[in-house]
């Protein structure tokens, strides 16, 4: 029972930031029980949204994403698509990144990651969304 309680708990303060539902909040809690304990880096290479490199010798390769757990890469993807339409944080980087010349995709992706990185401190710090002085 004591479980449950602290799975709502885990899951209202998810929800409270614009872009994630249940099925997002309910996906990062089962597939990557992770989040709040590992640092930025960590937890965006484990979802697999870390820039890796693909540098051989004097070659400079470009930048991909690769790797790790696709279940909550594919709802954290959805979750951000909504979340550069409502959430101000999220939007404010989106719109910077297309200015700056970025493509959709790419710029996307980027956002994913700082979402992923503000859901993960908000776990670590167990605070909403509206309490983080982000909002």
């Amino acid at each position: 029972m004591k479980e449950n309680e602290e799975w709502q708990a885990q899951e209202q303060i998810l929800t409270s930031a614009k872009g994630v539902g249940r099925i997002t909040a309910t996906t990062l809690l089962a597939e990557l029980p992770e989040l709040g304990k590992l640092d930025r880096k960590k937890i965006a290479s484990l979802v697999g949204l870390a820039p890796m490199n693909a540098d051989s010798g004097k070659k400079k390769g470009y930048r991909k994403t690769k790797g790790g757990r696709m279940e909550v890469r594919n709802v954290l993807y959805m979750s951000t698509l909504v979340a550069t339409r409502y959430n101000p944080l999220i939007q404010a980087q989106y719109q910077q990144l297309l200015k700056r010349g970025k493509v959709k995709k790419v710029a996307l992706t980027a956002c994913m990651r700082k979402f992923l990185t503000i859901l993960n401190a908000m776990m670590r710090d167990k605070v909403p969304f509206r309490q983080m002085g982000l909002a």
